[in-house]
């Protein structure tokens, strides 16, 4: 097929213009990326958290205690401990003496919640961390919205999909400088302008993932690529659709951990079509 500009489908705009709206609603919600306050990765020992500069964990200025508690690390099991008088609470119990905390590899995470903030222990390959989130972070109140190329139908594309057998071990890069091995189902095949292209997939819960950067990178769209989400293949299709194409939360703020487009999927062409950049929101 040749991509060109397409008249407009009713139905189909509405579809796109629905999933956007929604996109935006979820981006500004009281624990999204723009309430994304801090990132502190853990040291082995103790590592004290409030508002004073001395801690390990800051919060931001007059949100806590200055000294509000602590999380002691050991060998990747982190202890939280605070008084009582603070206002602590793990899953909306208050702290009283010390619980250990569950992180982001588990199924049941433990959500940690004082005052407008709230705190999460995450794993990132070898390296732990405390994520933090403010509701009344600044790049909230002041973000503009969300930007998006005109939706073109001409991008919403029928793929074969080719399985990997047996699942390939794709190498995904981090914004970390980490890479982390993820298991690759299969491939997407495409056509545009005469022109055949592969995107190498993984999954991301019940749905496809391709984590891919185009000849828009760094021009109109965010530097490091886009993210885009299809339902698992019927008789070897999916719909690929790049009106979805979105950026990784890294676009939105300098606290996010994002993956990066592998080797493979980078693709030599424009995909004049999803997410703008704005490189104002970071």
């Amino acid at each position: 097929m040749s991509v060109q500009d397409s008249v407009e489908h009713a139905p189909y705009q509405a579809e796109i213009e629905g999933w956007r709206g929604r996109m935006e609603k979820s981006l500004r919600a009281e624990r999204s990326w723009l309430t994304l306050a801090g990132l502190f990765w853990l040291n082995e020992g103790t590592n004290r958290f409030g508002t004073d500069p001395d801690n390990e964990i800051v919060l931001p200025e007059g949100s806590a205690p200055e000294h509000a508690g602590g999380i002691a690390f050991d060998a990747g099991a982190a202890t939280l401990y605070a008084e009582p008088s603070v206002g602590v609470a793990v899953g909306g119990k208050l702290v009283i003496g010390t619980t250990r905390l569950r992180s982001d590899a588990d199924t049941a995470p433990d959500y940690i919640t004082l005052g407008d903030l709230t705190m999460l222990l995450i794993q990132r390959g070898e390296r732990y961390a405390i994520r933090l989130w403010d509701r009344q972070n600044p790049a909230r109140a002041a973000f503009t919205g969300r930007r998006w190329y005109t939706v073109n139908e001409a991008y919403r594309l029928s793929a074969g999909f080719v399985p990997h057998d047996p699942p390939l071990a794709l190498p995904v890069p981090n914004i970390l400088g980490e890479t982390e091995q993820r298991l690759s189902p299969g491939y997407a095949v495409f056509v545009i302008d005469g022109h055949e292209h592969t995107l190498d997939a993984v999954t991301e819960g019940d749905e496809l993932f391709f984590i891919f950067r185009d000849k828009t990178a760094g021009d109109t769209t965010y530097p490091a690529g886009r993210f885009l989400k299809a339902a698992f293949p019927q008789n070897g299709q999916i719909a690929l659709d790049f009106n979805r194409a979105y950026s990784p939360p890294c676009a939105f703020t300098t606290f996010a951990t994002c993956p990066l487009p592998p080797p493979r999927n980078h693709l030599p062409l424009r995909i004049a079509a999803g997410e703008l950049y704005d490189q104002s929101h970071t």
